[in-house]
Formats: C-alpha cells, sequence, structure tokens
C-alpha cells in the first residue's frame, strides 16, 4: 500500500532523504530503497515495524509526542519540519471529520484544489488588514514592510514595499501575491539573482502553512494555480520540503535601484488569521542608498510598479 496520507507522504519523502551511514548503519547489501527502509527507521526510533508502517500507510491516528519527537530525530528533521510533522500528526487524528473536510486537506497536498479566481474566499485581500497595522506600515515608511498571508497575498503594503517587489502586470494594489509573482511574473528571475533559492522558500513556506492550515480555501487556491501553471512549482512542491518564514537575507536587482542585499525579519501577528508582518532593513551603506533612490522613485508621480516600467528604466 502505497503512502496515503500527508502524514505518510512526509515520512517517506524524509525517510528516503538518510542515508544508513547518516543513521549510524552499516550499509550491507544491494538496497532497494534510497534511505533507511522502514524497519530501521522503526528499529531507531523504537516503535514496532507494524506500527511504523500503519503510520506510513495512513492506518494510525494520534500517535503519541514522543513517538513523534523520536521519528524527527531519526529522520534528522530541522525544527521547522519537526514542527510540520507534529502539525500533520494532528491532521492524521483529525481524519474522522466530514468528508468534505479530508477532500480539502488532500487537495492542497496534492496540489490539485479549487483553481483560484476572484470569486475564491481570501482572493480579495487587504480588506480585513486592521487600520492600525495600515498605519503602522506608513510609520516605517523608510524601510520596505508588508502584511502577508499565510497563502503569501500581500494584504497590505507601503509604498517602499511595492516599489521593491512589484509584481505582475495585472496586479492592482492589494491584488499581489507573492507566490504568484515568483513562478508566474517573468521581471521575478531578473528581480531575485538567486531565485531558485527564492523559489524554494516560497514553496516550502505554502508546504508550512498547508501543513498548520489544511481547510485553507485560499491557499489551496493558490497551490493549485501554480501547479496547473508552472512545472518548477510542481516539482518543487513535490520534494515536500517545508520552510518557515522568520528572518534572513535577500538579493535583488532591481531595475531602478540596481543590485543591493536586504535584511528581514517577519513577525507573527497574533489574531490576525495567521497573518504576518514582514520588514526589510538595510544592513550596509550601500542597501541604504538603493532604499533612498527606491524611495525618491516611489514618491515621484505616477511611479510605475515592476512589470510596468518605462521603456529604457534601470541602472
Amino acid at each position: 500500500m502505497n503512502s496515503a496520507t500527508p502524514l505518510g507522504r512526509f515520512l517517506t519523502s524524509r525517510r528516503a532523504r538518510v542515508t544508513p551511514a547518516e543513521a549510524g548503519l552499516p550499509a550491507l547489501g544491494r538496497r532497494r530503497v534510497p534511505g533507511l527502509r522502514r524497519e530501521e527507521a522503526a528499529e531507531l526510533a523504537g516503535v514496532s515495524v507494524v506500527y511504523y508502517t500503519r503510520l506510513e500507510q495512513g492506518r494510525a491516528g494520534n500517535p503519541s509526542d514522543a513517538v513523534l519527537d523520536a521519528l524527527a530525530r531519526v529522520l534528522r528533521l530541522d525544527a521547522t519540519e519537526h514542527a510540520h510533522l507534529h502539525d500533520l500528526a494532528r491532521q492524521a487524528g483529525r481524519r474522522a471529520a466530514p468528508a468534505p473536510a479530508d477532500r480539502r486537506r488532500d487537495a492542497i497536498e496534492r496540489g490539485d484544489g479549487a483553481p483560484a479566481g476572484r470569486d475564491r474566499p481570501g482572493a480579495e485581500p487587504g480588506a480585513s488588514v486592521r487600520e492600525e497595522l495600515r498605519r503602522l506600515l506608513t510609520a516605517v515608511g523608510a524601510v520596505p514592510a508588508y502584511v502577508l498571508s499565510p497563502a503569501m497575498d500581500v494584504l497590505a503594503a507601503n509604498d517602499l514595499a511595492l516599489a521593491m517587489v512589484g509584481g505582475p502586470d495585472e496586479a492592482q494594489p492589494g491584488q499581489l501575491n507573492l507566490a504568484h509573482h515568483v513562478f508566474l511574473d517573468a521581471s521575478a528571475q531578473e528581480l531575485y539573482p538567486r531565485w531558485a533559492e527564492v523559489a524554494r522558500q516560497t514553496v516550502g513556506f505554502l508546504r508550512f502553512c498547508a501543513g498548520r492550515r489544511p481547510e485553507d480555501a485560499r491557499l489551496a487556491a493558490v497551490v493549485a494555480e501554480l501547479s496547473s501553471r508552472s512545472p518548477e512549482f510542481r516539482e518543487m512542491w513535490a520534494t515536500r520540503d517545508v520552510r518557515e518564514k522568520t528572518y534572513g537575507t535577500k538579493a535583488f536587482r532591481h531595475p531602478v535601484a540596481g543590485g543591493f542585499d536586504l535584511a528581514y525579519e517577519t513577525l507573527v501577528l497574533p489574531g490576525d488569521e495567521g497573518s504576518a508582518l514582514v520588514v526589510f532593513t538595510a544592513p550596509d551603506a550601500g542597501a541604504e542608498a538603493a532604499l533612498r533612490l527606491l524611495g525618491r522613485w516611489a514618491a515621484s508621480a505616477g511611479a510605475p510598479g515592476l512589470g510596468r516600467l518605462p521603456a529604457g528604466s534601470g541602472s
């Protein structure tokens, strides 16, 4: 029987990454599977082969925290993957819920949920952002900042953030989705010199959010649209890698401000439906100068967003 649930598929994919040598086992004889065998993972985690097999096949609900922690250790999961494992286990324990909920969870997992569209729930972001947050974005106008939903909709942003990120030609203020931007906007691979890493982070974040919010219709719609339109997204989604957006550095190659790196911090907003505040700062004088240039450009009359630059723009 193939892995039948998100939990089973995730366990199988992580088990395939761990070599016997990494697990402290001798690599004896010819191996028919990549990574650890089921019986090896079970023995190292201190559970029976029968029980571990049932976990991968989706026939064992409610594994204990101790079992999950042991599996995380054996499968060499990082902190984000460990949290994702617990999220998926909670989903597995709730699979006695009504069938429509099960179908939606599985649709997100496979990447073939309902197609995105203006009539989908959450497809018109922005209206749910508190006025206090909008004032905060304006107050930190010297640096780019935006409010991001779990489906990567930009719910609100200050002018500098829009000037920095921009979006597809058809994007209107409050309707920009960063995952769409990364995979479907032709300008993205120019904007991000390390596009492949940005793309993997984007997919990993969506996968992580899907574990936290398995019945999120908007998230399912975004994943479905990207799966149908982007071969790169489909390939990355199939790896089941997870990333949590916390902090880091992102490189830009902007057509107006040139090349620069910005540091970012992601602050979760309690009580705001899983949304987060993302704030960028300049780590050096070159980045500060680039932000000042972007600020002047954004403040100029009729400054277009990325994808709508006048011919000949650049630096």
